[in-house]
């Protein structure tokens, strides 16, 4: 199994910048991918960014050019930096991992960032 463990959330004006850190533990030779979702106030939880074993990248629209998603492998870990946020960023962040044969699914216990407008 991998367990995951997050930190870094807080509040920040809107324009500021945060960095999330997500901290993985267990069977990381296993993991396929890292990921972040986020879960608005009445919304669903949705894909913010992910990051494949092979290093590439994918972004949600909404955070292209804003935010960055990276991994530092020596310390099992995986970063969100935010940039220019904004009040529609304000959510729950959740960091994910797929991992083994089946791509299971792990979840961090979730992080709150909120924007100040």
């Amino acid at each position: 199994q991998v367990q995951l463990v997050e930190s870094g959330g807080g509040l920040v004006q809107a324009g500021g910048s945060l960095r999330l850190s997500c901290a993985a533990s267990g069977s990381i030779f296993s993991i396929n991918a890292m990921g972040w979702y986020r879960q608005g106030p009445g919304k669903q939880r949705e894909l913010v960014a992910v990051i494949s074993s092979d290093g590439s990248t994918f972004y949600a629209d909404s955070v292209k050019g804003r935010f960055t998603i990276s991994s530092d492998n020596a310390k099992n870990t995986v970063y969100l930096q935010m940039n220019s946020l904004k009040p529609e960023d304000t959510a729950v962040y959740y960091c994910n991992a797929k991992w083994g044969q089946s791509d299971w699914d792990s979840w961090g216990q979730g992080t709150q960032v909120t924007v100040s407008s």
